[in-house]
């Protein structure tokens, strides 16, 4: 029987309500005990009534029915008296496994099951922090502090201490403070940004950030600064193999270095969820490899794994970026001196190649290129595979949408069958790539899929995730494994 007008609106008020409720909670969990909750890896913290309402209903994708607030209300509040430690909680995949294997117990009982591991520890966090330096403030640099002011917390784990720039201008502060503040792709910064010209600052949402002027990694004193054992971040690209970047570990309070761009030499090539495993505390330089590397590499995994791959190319589809001219002008590169606004650029890229660096199973089997577009964030990157075993367009979305949701690759992988998405949907995104399914082509053993990512946010993403990685700061997260089985679709759950 068909809801009338009213009947809906009343139901959506209440929705409202309920989330609207559940703000405060999510805060108190955040500043009082250290947990940051999220629905299929959206993070909570900070979001608004209609933010929340947005992310259950997003859930419908995820696992086929609409994350219901009349089970999550309940369930934020019972978290929110069992005094728990620091901690990352999924609490749509809680939900999920609670609803599947609750077996009778009462949600109280369940959680403090489920969770013993930090109940009564309110706000307990073992973690240390660590001092972090983003040498270099462009598009990637500002987007990491974009993430590392939202993550920042009671001050353990990441802390952005410092920003190293060459100073351009006598009101070079308040120029890297705007740009901070508005980005025409990104949006607002979503809080408060203060200048301090006196003392060489900013300060976002309560992180103070240190504007350093240099030209000379190997010279800056950061323990001047209160600075120390620092994870340096290199965003310039200027220096790519051990010795260009060694010079930041010349200078004092400085530690660790990580480059975010592809890597020369013996550097390792890091793709989190690939092979972050890898690095090691002997590693005082490590790589987060390109953004189409880390697009790409899981979903190439993942098939591998499953299918076989003998032989693949990738060819990408990208927004330009700040290396190609606006308009035509002289540019030491092949093809990139046309103007970037204007033109489809074929140009070349090393994401084929790099891929094997993480996954040495495919090395000698893919090739690559990549044409530019007159786009200023997301990309696509086309997969082309010959398989050893044969598959159906049905069973390898199946597959990718399963691995977007209950695999050791769900932070990378996201899935979507929208027939209406278009580029700028993904902007944003925290995956490294998103499989687009009903452009998916199968015939037998030939595969050809279409991937989205965010060639800015969506990397930056995944190079927090090799910081975290490397300063070893990552909270416990729950639930710890997924449901055993597939969630049945709710009666009513999409109305």
């Amino acid at each position: 029987m068909s809801q009338t007008s009213d009947s809906c609106l009343d139901k959506w008020m209440g929705r409202e309500a309920l989330a609207e409720a559940m703000i405060p909670v999510i805060g108190r969990l955040y500043r009082e005990n250290n947990v940051v909750t999220s629905i299929h890896g959206r993070s909570l913290i900070n979001k608004s009534t209609m933010n929340i309402l947005k992310a259950h209903r997003f859930a419908r994708r995820m696992s086929n029915h609409e994350l219901l607030l009349e089970e999550t209300a309940p369930l934020l509040n019972a978290l929110s008296e069992l005094e728990l430690g620091a901690a990352a909680i999924d609490i749509a995949r809680l939900t999920e496994k609670f609803r599947a294997e609750g077996n009778g117990a009462s949600l109280d009982e369940y959680l403090r099951a489920e969770l013993a591991e930090i109940v009564g520890k309110r706000g307990a966090d073992d973690r240390t922090s660590t001092d972090v330096v983003l040498y270099g403030f462009g598009r990637i640099g500002r987007l990491l502090a974009r993430i590392l002011i939202e993550k920042a917390g009671g001050g353990h784990g990441l802390r952005l201490r410092a920003i190293v720039v060459r100073k351009g201008a006598e009101n070079d502060l308040v120029k890297r403070a705007s740009l901070l503040r508005r980005d025409s792709v990104h949006g607002s910064f979503e809080g408060t940004i203060r200048v301090d010209e006196e003392a060489n600052t900013i300060t976002a949402n309560g992180v103070q950030i240190q504007v350093i002027y240099s030209d000379n990694p190997a010279t800056v004193d950061y323990t001047a600064f209160g600075i120390k054992d620092a994870l340096v971040v290199d965003n310039t690209g200027r220096w790519r193999d051990a010795e260009g970047l060694s010079q930041h570990l010349q200078s004092n309070g400085a530690s660790r270095v990580l480059l975010t761009a592809p890597g020369k030499g013996e550097l390792k090539n890091i793709v989190h969820g690939i092979n972050h495993r890898d690095i090691s505390d002997d590693d005082k330089i490590v790589t987060a490899a390109s953004c189409t590397t880390n697009a790409i590499t899981p979903v190439l995994k993942a098939i591998n794994d499953k299918f076989g791959i003998i032989h693949g190319h990738v060819e990408t589809v990208h927004s330009f970026t700040n290396d190609q001219n606006l308009i035509d002008n002289f540019h030491k590169g092949d093809r990139r001196g046309r103007s970037a606004a204007l033109n489809m650029v074929i140009t070349g890229t090393g994401a084929a190649k790099a891929v094997a660096k993480a996954l040495p199973e495919l090395q000698g089997k893919l090739t690559g290129n990549a044409i530019r577009v007159p786009t200023p964030d997301v990309s696509m990157a086309i997969l082309n595979l010959n398989l050893e075993k044969g598959t159906t367009r049905d069973e390898v979305n199946d597959f990718l949408r399963e691995m977007s949701l209950h695999s050791d690759l769900r932070k990378q992988i996201d899935y979507i069958d929208s027939p209406d998405v278009v580029s700028t949907d993904f902007v944003g995104s925290r995956r490294a790539g998103i499989v687009d399914g009903l452009a998916t082509i199968s015939n037998d053993k030939n595969l050809v899929l279409y991937v989205w990512y965010d060639n800015e946010f969506g990397y930056s993403c995944q190079v927090v995730r090799v910081m975290e990685e490397m300063a070893g700061v990552n909270p416990p997260s729950f639930p710890a494994r997924d449901v055993v089985a597939p969630i049945a679709v709710l009666e009513g759950a999409g109305a």
